[in-house]
């Protein structure tokens, strides 16, 4: 937007238009944002939904020294958390099964597949997104939640224990943590890419 102070005073005095406008301008970048957290679309739209409504109550609280979009963004990411948290559908896995294995002498069971080339150019294969998302998609909750928050939402690790409401620390762990069983799950693509 071009003057986001304007536009935040249309917003605050009710202007339905601008809502409108709102909704329009950030509904694409919220919603794939959500998708990377939820596993379902339905879900995804709730927690936009559920975010939006929540930016319109709130909007009269909103402090314009921050930017409008990284305020969406952050009511979203809470939305979607909250979703997260309320369904838990399945019990909380255990990552274990998912890291690498190491035998007594501290060598790594089955060595990871050295990647040959930069994992930006092997993710521009459409193949190895989707099984990269799917790989993604395995981690237990929490792990995934500060993976996608600190590698995908580029969050720094205070802001992201902010919004997990965990410390810093636990946020550094996970990470770790998440990184490795990625890596883990990535593994058999490489290794079958590379023969």
């Amino acid at each position: 937007m071009r003057d986001d102070t304007d536009f935040v005073a249309r917003l605050q005095a009710g202007d339905s238009e601008a809502f409108e406008i709102l909704v329009r301008r950030y509904m694409p970048e919220l919603l794939r944002t959500a998708r990377r957290f939820l596993r379902s679309e339905e879900d995804a739209r709730d927690a936009v939904q559920d975010a939006f409504v929540s930016a319109f109550k709130s909007i009269g609280r909103f402090e314009s020294n921050s930017q409008l979009s990284t305020w969406l963004h952050r009511i979203l990411i809470n939305s979607s958390l909250m979703k997260l948290r309320s369904r838990r559908r399945h019990p909380e896995e255990d990552i274990e099964k998912y890291l690498p294995r190491f035998a007594e002498d501290g060598h790594q069971v089955e060595p990871s597949a050295p990647w040959t080339e930069s994992a930006e150019s092997m993710l521009q294969r459409s193949e190895l997104r989707d099984f990269v998302r799917q790989s993604i998609d395995k981690l237990p909750d929490n792990f995934r939640s500060v993976l996608l928050l600190r590698d995908i939402e580029e969050l720094s690790t205070q802001e992201t224990a902010r919004m997990l409401n965990v410390s810093a620390n636990a946020v550094k762990v996970r990470l770790h943590r998440a990184r490795q069983a990625l890596r883990a799950l990535l593994d058999p693509y490489v290794r079958s890419y590379a023969h």
